[in-house]
């Protein structure tokens, strides 16, 4: 293998790592609070239920009465259906005449392979949070949850393994916080983010002209990184039944360092090397609104915006800090809009709903195998038992389903030592379950 091969995969296999990590705020998770969950997280910067406003809006711990403990976990199942495949592999005309290559390529057939869809395995997201009222006024919080995060894992003969086949990206973040209560009505707070992301990303290269999935390259690169930020928030209650909560979370700067390797099916590593990025993760703001109706219902409206349009390049430089790509991006800043309800059935048991629009960054042009998404619908129910003052039982189910979108990628010409090379497309439909529960114990 000469050294085009060592960068070109390089940068095919890092590239998939920004992008898919990027993807993650695409598929932002919203899975830190299941009492939140069954409402749609519509109330998330307003209403304040348990010790998961610490995520939601910090300055909302100020207006809890107790210490407090919630921690729980969703379990998200993901379905996807892929029809309509061209897989199609290419061949450099001037090689097939028996010259040199020219750089113009010509279908000669399609890349063997399946496409049977559902690569999402099911995943358990946990989070855990503690708030702390010092006083009537000033209050102390902490929480481990996971912001952002994704995976995708198709089978081995994929047909568009050589755009990704194996994508695993998770950032957790741990967050101190505190707030202030200056009066009845205003509260702010500010947490800082201490957060860490690790990555394993693999495509496959072919090794010869047919492109038979049992002789391809296992490309992949894994990395990792740490970086702080911050959290923002206020809350405004002009009069005792509406409450208005505005939350600011930080970009964060990351720099990963990974490594590199291309083994053949015998398991000989062909290429090595060392490779980093630069990576940020984009801020986000939340307004949202409760309002209590009567004693038994209460109203929310919440709506999130994030700054993706920073997002408009990948960078990627090798072991000699040379360039070794620059692709362009061009997404989009991203809105998600909610609105749900709880209704206080008995004095132990609080019903709840809420519907979800969720709004994609990605474009047609440049959407990926790794993360084939699109705009999302999310329906929510969900409960909260407290038989006793101290303790409370939350479950949610969320149903998501995404409008059917496509991906069109290639063709490639960056295959074989550059003579060969591959275009993937595929319509794609995503649906989802969201199966929730949580502790919530006061002190």
């Amino acid at each position: 293998m000469n050294n085009k091969f060592n960068k070109l995969t390089l940068a095919a296999a890092i590239t998939a790592a920004f992008a898919s990590q990027a993807h993650a705020g695409g598929y932002q998770i919203n899975e830190q609070s299941v009492s939140g969950q069954g409402y749609g997280h519509a109330g998330r910067s307003s209403n304040i239920n348990d010790a998961s406003i610490v995520y939601g809006n910090p300055a909302g711990m100020s207006f809890l009465d107790r210490a407090q403990i919630t921690a729980g976990a969703t379990y998200l199942n993901v379905n996807t259906d892929i029809s309509n495949v061209e897989a199609n592999r290419f061949i450099d005309s001037g090689v097939a005449l028996g010259g040199a290559p020219n750089g113009n390529q010509i279908p000669v057939g399609s890349i063997p392979g399946g496409n049977s869809g559902d690569m999402v395995p099911g995943t358990a997201i946990p989070f855990a949070f503690y708030a702390h009222p010092v006083t009537d006024q000033l209050a102390f919080g902490f929480g481990v949850y996971a912001p952002f995060g994704s995976k995708t894992d198709y089978e081995d003969d994929f047909q568009g393994r050589y755009f990704g086949n194996y994508t695993e990206v998770t950032v957790v973040s741990a967050q101190p916080t505190v707030s202030y209560r200056f009066n009845e009505q205003w509260a702010v707070g500010a947490g800082v983010t201490y957060n860490q992301v690790e990555g394993e990303l693999r495509r496959q290269l072919p090794s010869e002209a047919t492109f038979n999935p049992d002789l391809d390259i296992d490309s992949r690169v894994d990395g990792d990184d740490e970086a702080w930020g911050y959290n923002l928030g206020v809350i405004y209650r002009p009069v005792p039944e509406t409450t208005l909560g505005l939350t600011y979370r930080s970009k964060v700067d990351y720099t990963l360092e990974g490594n590199f390797s291309a083994t053949d099916p015998l398991g000989n590593v062909v290429r090595a090397d060392t490779a980093s990025l630069e990576l940020t993760t984009p801020e986000t703001v939340n307004f949202s609104v409760t309002q209590q109706m009567s004693d038994r219902l209460k109203l929310m409206f919440g709506a999130s915006w994030v700054r993706w349009s920073q997002f408009d390049q990948i960078l990627v430089t090798g072991s000699q800090g040379d360039e070794i790509t620059n692709e362009q991006q061009n997404y989009t800043n991203a809105w998600a809009f909610a609105t749900g309800g709880e209704y206080q059935l008995t004095n132990t048991l609080a019903l709840r709903a809420g519907v979800t629009l969720d709004f994609t960054p990605t474009n047609d042009e440049d959407r990926s195998v790794r993360i084939p998404s699109d705009d999302r619908r999310i329906f929510s129910l969900g409960a909260g038992w407290t038989p006793v003052d101290a303790f409370t039982v939350d479950v949610a189910y969320s149903y998501l389903t995404e409008r059917g979108t496509f991906v069109d990628q290639g063709p490639r010409d960056d295959l074989l030592n550059g003579l060969g090379g591959a275009s993937y497309s595929a319509d794609y439909k995503n649906e989802a379950h969201g199966f929730g529960a949580q502790l919530t114990y006061r002190f």
